[in-house]
């Protein structure tokens, strides 16, 4: 192990035993505001390819709101998916 790899193994250790009250972040304002935040800008969750067969009327509702239908749809699913795995868990 070099000099250098030394050192670093001995700084993590030493920040990875501090306790989280004890570290300074006097210099990096907490944020609250996270009305500017954008979803999915750092993550993209894996896409799966299907053959789904779904009612026309409700393919025709999502085309006639805009561009990104298929995007809008999945929105939608995952919505009624995370209020129902709330309603699980309660």
């Amino acid at each position: 192990m070099s000099n250098r790899s030394k050192q670093q193994a001995n700084e993590l250790h030493r920040l990875t035993a501090q306790r989280d009250e004890d570290i300074d972040t006097s210099d990096i304002p907490e944020i609250t505001d996270f009305s500017q935040a954008v979803r999915g800008r750092f993550y993209r969750p894996v896409k799966q390819q299907i053959t789904l067969r779904i009612d026309a009327d409700l393919v025709a509702w999502f085309k006639a709101h805009g561009n990104k239908y298929q995007t809008r749809i999945n929105e939608a699913l995952r919505e009624w998916v995370n209020e129902h795995e709330h309603a699980r868990k309660a």
